[in-house]
């Protein structure tokens, strides 16, 4: 039961938002038990944000998960995003922040798991 959220000062055309939603789904196969098949993916574009003072392509990265992950699957996530968004989008890794958080609890069709 992951989601991703993708918030970025960058215009996103449809074809590169599938691209990114795409690749996301396999990726986030970086995390042990985790697919695209019950994958969320939010993409916000020209959304505001400033990194460093400046308005220069950036994103922030929102990963949600049920259950806990070890660090390392985190960080071999971390540098999977940041590579897609540097390919999709041409946004520098060193602009790009991504934020873990990770729940016993998550709701899914009216209930907890």
């Amino acid at each position: 039961m992951p989601f991703i959220n993708v918030k970025t000062n960058a215009a996103v055309s449809a074809d590169k938002e599938a691209a990114i939603k795409s690749e996301l789904g396999q990726a986030i196969t970086s995390i042990p038990g985790k697919s695209e098949a019950w994958l969320m993916v939010g993409i916000e574009p020209e959304y505001t944000l400033y990194f460093k003072g400046t308005n220069d392509p950036a994103a922030m990265v929102e990963v949600s998960v049920y259950g806990q992950a070890n660090p390392s699957a985190f960080n071999s996530l971390s540098e999977k995003i940041c590579a897609i968004l540097n390919q999709q989008l041409s946004i520098d890794p060193s602009r790009i922040y991504v934020k873990y958080a990770a729940t016993p609890d998550w709701g899914w069709n009216g209930s907890n798991f």
